[in-house]
C-alpha cells in the first residue's frame, strides 16, 4: 500500500530503463516513509495554493499514517495552503483529536476525511477543496459527460451525492455518505458543496486527480455555455481511455512535474 503505488501496465512507461523517468522511491523503514509521506503532503498542499485552490479556511488534504493506520495527517486549520509546512502539519485520529502538532482540526475536514479513512482501509489519500468550477458544476447533481479524453479519467470512476446538499459537512451522517460513495471510485462530486477525490497510493495521485476533476467541471460548463450539444466519446473507447489515463500510476506521473517545480521555487516547504 504505501510503496506510493503499485507500478502498474501503462502506455506512459518508458521502454528504456537507462533514460530519465519519474521513479517512485521505496523505503525500508516507518520514520522514512513518514517523513516522506508528509513532505508530499505539504507539496500537495502547496499544489491547491499554485492551482488557487483556496477559499478561506476551507479545504483539507489527507494522508494516513503508513504506521498507525487509524491516523492520518493533515493540514492545520486556518492556515492558508502557501503557508503550510511540514513544521505545521497535525496528526488526527479517527474521532477527531489531534494526537500531534499545535494547530486544531476543521471540523468538516474530520468528518468527511475521518468516515472514508475508517470505512476504506485501503485509501491512503484524499484531497477536497472549495473551487470554482467543481462547486458551479456540482449544483447539476450530475456526473461529467465523456466530452474529452481529459473527461474520460473519470468515466465510471466518480459518483454523485446529493444528500445534504448544501447543508455544512458536519453530522457524521454526512461523512458516512462519502465515505459509501468512494466505493470503487477515484473522486466525488456532492452536490451544491464541491469535489472530493482519493488514492489507494499516494497523496501526488488525489491531488492531481483533484485539479483534473476540477478543470473537467471547467470544461463541460463551458461547452455548456453555448448551448450546443457536443458529440461524446463512445462507451468503448471512454472505457479504454479510463484504463489508460486514468489510474493511480498515470495521476502520480501528471504529478511529478508539478511536484518538482515547487521544489524548484517553494524554499520554506519542509521548515
Amino acid at each position: 500500500m504505501y510503496s506510493e503505488f503499485i507500478e502498474e501496465d501503462s502506455v506512459y512507461k518508458p521502454t528504456q530503463t537507462d533514460l530519465t523517468f519519474p521513479q517512485a522511491k521505496r523505503f525500508s523503514n516507518f520514520d522514512d516513509l513518514r517523513n516522506e509521506l508528509k513532505r508530499k503532503l505539504v507539496v500537495a498542499c502547496r499544489a491547491f495554493s499554485y492551482f488557487k485552490f483556496d477559499y478561506g479556511f476551507a479545504g483539507h488534504l489527507t494522508v494516513r499514517d503508513p504506521e498507525f493506520k487509524d491516523l492520518y495527517w493533515t493540514n492545520p486549520m486556518a492556515v492558508h495552503f502557501k503557508h503550510v509546512k511540514v513544521s505545521n502539519l497535525i496528526l488526527v485520529d479517527h474521532d477527531g483529536k489531534v494526537v500531534e502538532g499545535d494547530y486544531s482540526v476543521n471540523r468538516a475536514g474530520f468528518v468527511l476525511h475521518a468516515a472514508v479513512h475508517k470505512e476504506h482501509p485501503e485509501i491512503v489519500a484524499m484531497c477536497h477543496a472549495h473551487t470554482l468550477y467543481g462547486a458551479a458544476f456540482a449544483s447539476f447533481g450530475k456526473k461529467l459527460d465523456p466530452i474529452s479524453q481529459d473527461a474520460c479519467a473519470f468515466y465510471e470512476d466518480h459518483n454523485v451525492i446529493t444528500e445534504e446538499a448544501g447543508a455544512v459537512a458536519v453530522s457524521e451522517d454526512a461523512g458516512m455518505n462519502v465515505a459509501k460513495s468512494f466505493k470503487d471510485v477515484k473522486a466525488v462530486i456532492h452536490q451544491n458543496h464541491g469535489l472530493l477525490t482519493m488514492s489507494k497510493h499516494s497523496i501526488d495521485s488525489a491531488a492531481f486527480w483533484f485539479s483534473a476533476l476540477e478543470r473537467c467541471c471547467q470544461q463541460e460548463l463551458l461547452v455548456m455555455s453555448t448551448g450546443q450539444t457536443p458529440n461524446l466519446v463512445p462507451h468503448e473507447r471512454a472505457v479504454y481511455s479510463r484504463e489508460n489515463v486514468g489510474s493511480d500510476y498515470i495521476g502520480w506521473l501528471h504529478f511529478q512535474p508539478i511536484h518538482d517545480h515547487l521544489l524548484a521555487t517553494e524554499k520554506d516547504m519542509f521548515d
